[in-house]
């Protein structure tokens, strides 16, 4: 397997207006790191999933779903104590979605670290899945993966439950003993936890990602109190720290990732909006498949915001998740009909 990463995925709601009106909703599912697995296994990248569901039909979705897609979701628990969360997107305004978290007590707050232990050591026995994609067959039919092996981990999974941010210090750990590279996106949820307790962790985490993905407001929690304002003062300081790359997202004015060797813009692609929900995952989707294809900054901040716009393009949180042959659409003319 090329990437590895665990968190909590749950049942999504989708309305059509004011959920107090009531009408029709479509059901799906929804989860930060789930919403990458399935961007990398579009683009025929081998990925493994794990996490905690409910013995519950809602948690059957959710692995018939991940398995449909092409992720690998072996050694995930069935938690017969818990319900699988659950999540309602509420359309407000055009381009405004309000979302309802019904995830307290849920299964994928439940994780624990022995869990992703067992999960972990399968993935390492799996070696790097060079050259096979097979979670990735379904929709490209090519595989490309160097050698390198990838823990990705988001700033949700530790404000689900202490027994939750355990297990991601304890994936961090492994993937240090064990030469895997740790992609970390902060994602703070402020109805999860506070800036105060998020900046406790990921002031901790930060430094330790070889790959720290953020948008422009979330950097300061990865720093200390009265750090400079400027996003590239940021970044030069959590380089000097010790992170990898650092990895800005700017919204509709694209992002910029920072080295040790400089820093590279690359701007937003140009796309009709139809929902914003999913386009930070889609985002690091793309920046980590161009990791594992060996591509340079330029290249993966490319591919980056392209999957990027192809999320904003299409409702859902992954539904309109690009393959790889369908990378080079956004170049086409207005009108084309690809046949």
């Amino acid at each position: 397997m090329s990437v590895f990463t665990f968190g909590e995925t749950m049942v999504a709601l989708r309305g059509e207006g004011q959920l107090k009106l009531g009408g029709t909703m479509a059901v799906s599912v929804a989860g930060a790191e789930s919403n990458v697995a399935i961007g990398l296994a579009r683009l025929g990248h081998p990925v493994h999933w794990v996490g905690a569901v409910g013995a519950d039909e809602a948690g059957e979705l959710v692995l018939r779903t991940l398995r449909a897609e092409g992720v690998g979701v072996t050694g995930t628990t069935r938690d017969g104590a818990a319900p699988t969360g659950l999540l309602l997107f509420e359309p407000r305004l055009p381009g405004v979605t309000r979302v309802h978290y019904y995830r307290a007590g849920s299964a994928g707050s439940r994780i624990a670290a022995d869990d992703v232990e067992r999960a972990f050591a399968a993935f390492l026995e799996a070696g790097t899945g060079a050259g096979t994609a097979t979670s990735g067959d379904a929709h490209t039919g090519t595989g490309t993966d160097s050698a390198a092996r990838v823990l990705h981990l988001t700033g949700i999974t530790p404000a689900l439950s202490p027994t939750a941010r355990t297990a991601a210090e304890r994936a961090m750990e492994l993937a240090a003993e064990h030469d895997v590279l740790i992609s970390l996106d902060v994602n703070f949820r402020s109805r999860l936890w506070s800036t105060d307790e998020a900046s406790a962790v990921m002031r901790d985490w930060a430094p330790r990602a070889d790959v720290l993905i953020a948008s422009d407001d979330e950097l300061p929690l990865c720093l200390p109190a009265g750090s400079p304002d400027d996003p590239a003062r940021q970044a030069g300081a959590l380089l000097e720290a010790g992170a990898g790359e650092v990895v800005v997202k700017l919204g509709a004015a694209g992002a910029t990732a920072y080295t040790l060797q400089g820093e590279l813009h690359a701007p937003a692609r140009t796309v009709p909006v139809v929902d914003p929900v999913g386009a930070g995952d889609a985002f690091v989707a793309g920046y980590l498949s161009a990791l594992l294809d060996g591509s340079d900054t330029a290249g993966r901040l490319d591919r980056a915001v392209t999957t990027g716009a192809f999320a904003v393009a299409a409702a859902g949180d992954w539904e309109g998740a690009p393959t790889r042959t369908e990378l080079g659409l956004l170049g086409a003319a207005p009108g084309t009909v690809v046949r």
